[in-house]
């Protein structure tokens, strides 16, 4: 096993805290990831991984090393990337929100994957903030303004938003066609956003300014489908990408209101980990990705 063969398998089990783990990422039997490691800490002549029963850990050492090995990975991915023959490779370990997966990043895959045969990918899905490093994976698609400041992101699209009720719900409530008679006994949907742990407002341009309303609300959700189900129910508004509601809209299940007050379009990003360099495969694909979104939409 060569050296830079060594560095990967160390920094998979630095980030991972497992051997274990480490060794399903990479493929490799458990056995050869713990030779591995034992061999580069007597070649380096000190203590990497701090070791018990039930954690890994790195060591001051172990720190330092994972750093420099990061840096030294990545100038080896970049330098055999500069050769127009050599295409990235690898596993690409990525996070996203279902929905968004289903509309806008799998139907084009089997292309993507065409261009790059040797990148396999493993995707999960979910609407929080994953803790990248330690859970080995290379980059989450998400969507809202990044809070996170210890990832950096890049920005793939802007994606149109609508403010909706059902017809049941305007037959009882009536239609607000101003944004003065959404005072008038109307209500929303509550949806608590595991960012800020607070209900969003519904959010309005007004005189060059947004302008945040929160209505009363029956019921408040965490969910995306359990969001728009509400909705469709007719327990209140709501504000959804347009792409999320598309078949509802033309099936009349959701009526798009207040539409001279379109809210803002909401931003999707893509974000890896700020102790990471960006590796050829997330480069590839954050490019595929935007692309992607730019041919959904215009489509």
């Amino acid at each position: 096993m060569d050296r830079f063969d060594a560095m990967r398998i160390f920094t998979r089990v630095a980030e991972r805290r497992s051997f274990t783990l480490a060794a399903e990422d990479l493929g490799l039997p458990r056995s050869t990831v713990t030779d591995a490691v034992k061999s580069l800490e007597r070649r380096l002549g000190v203590r990497l991984l701090q070791r018990t029963t039930r954690h890994v850990a790195p060591t001051l050492d172990g720190e330092a090393y994972h750093q420099r090995c990061l840096a030294i990975l990545a100038d080896v991915e970049d330098a055999e990337g500069a050769f127009a023959g050599c295409k990235p490779q690898g596993q690409l370990r990525i996070d996203v929100h279902g929905t968004l997966a289903r509309r806008f990043v799998l139907p084009g895959l089997p292309g993507f994957l065409e261009t790059y045969p040797d990148i396999t990918l493993l995707m999960t899905e979910g609407d929080r903030l994953a803790d990248l490093v330690r859970e080995g994976i290379d980059c989450v698609l998400r969507v809202g303004e990044p809070r996170d400041t210890d990832m950096i992101g890049r920005r793939v699209a802007l994606l149109d938003e609508v403010t909706l009720a059902s017809p049941g719900y305007i037959a009882r409530h009536g239609r607000p066609e101003r944004l003065a008679d959404l005072d008038d006994g109307h209500r929303m949907v509550g949806f608590h956003s595991s960012a800020t742990g607070a209900v969003l407002p519904l959010e309005f341009p007004e005189d060059g300014e947004v302008r945040a309303i929160t209505l009363p609300r029956v019921i408040t959700v965490n969910a995306a489908e359990s969001y728009v189900a509400a909705a469709r129910l007719g327990l209140g508004l709501i504000q959804v990408p347009r792409y999320h509601v598309e078949a509802a809209l033309a099936a009349g299940e959701l009526i798009e209101i207040l539409p001279d007050h379109p809210p803002k379009p909401t931003p999707v990003s893509l974000l890896y980990p700020r102790t990471r360099q960006l590796s050829p495969r997330v480069r590839v694909f954050a490019d595929w990705l935007t692309a992607e979104f730019a041919r959904a939409r215009s489509g």
